[in-house]
C-alpha cells in the first residue's frame, strides 16, 4: 500500500521517514518531489569491460544532457525510512521533456537513508539545474519481516556507477 502525502508528513514528524531537507510544498497526493544534487557523472566510454564516467559539478546556469547518453546524478535530499520501502521515479513533466529517470532500478530499500543515485537518459536535449525538482519518491508498506538492505550501494551519498 502506498502512503498519501499527508501520511508521509505524519511519518516524517514521527521519525519513521527521513527527508532532509524537507519542504512541505514538495508533497504530492502520494509522493514527495525530490531535487537534483549538484554532481553529475557523464558516461565517457569503456576501459576494458568497465564503464568510465567523468564527474562534473552542474553549473548554476545548468548543463545540457545529450540525447541517448547515460548520466548518473544524485538526489539533493537524504531520503530514507526505517519502516517503509521507497520507489524513486521520474516526474511526468520531466518525461514529457524527454528525460527518463530510474528506468531500471527504482526500488529504495527499507532501513537505508542516503542521497540516492539517479540513472538518467535524455531522449531530447534537456537542460538540468542543481536543486531543480526532478523526480518523486513514494513510500510503500512492507508485508512480512523486514530484512534491512546491507549492500554497498545503500551507504553511498554521491552518484555511484555499477560495481559489476
Amino acid at each position: 500500500m502506498v502512503l498519501t502525502g499527508l501520511k508521509i508528513k505524519e511519518e516524517i514528524i514521527s521519525g519513521a521517514i527521513s527527508i532532509e531537507p524537507f519542504c512541505e510544498n514538495q508533497l504530492n497526493p502520494n509522493s514527495y518531489n525530490y531535487r537534483l544534487g549538484s554532481t553529475l557523472k557523464v558516461f565517457a566510454g569503456f576501459d576494458g569491460h568497465r564503464a568510465v564516467f567523468k564527474e562534473i559539478e552542474i553549473p548554476k546556469n545548468g548543463y545540457v544532457l545529450n540525447p541517448g547518453a547515460m548520466y548518473l546524478a544524485n538526489t539533493l535530499e537524504m531520503i530514507g525510512s526505517k519502516k517503509y520501502a521507497m520507489s524513486l521515479i521520474g516526474r511526468s513533466s520531466m518525461g514529457r521533456y524527454g528525460l527518463f529517470l530510474q528506468t531500471s532500478a527504482n526500488l529504495g530499500h527499507t532501513a537505508r537513508e542516503h542521497r540516492w543515485t539517479l540513472e538518467m537518459v535524455a531522449a531530447l536535449p534537456i537542460r538540468i539545474y542543481p536543486g531543480m525538482i526532478i523526480g518523486q519518491v513514494s513510500f510503500w508498506k512492507n508485508y512480512g519481516k523486514v530484512n534491512p538492505y546491507n549492500g554497498r550501494y545503500g551507504f553511498i551519498n554521491c552518484p555511484q556507477e555499477s560495481f559489476i
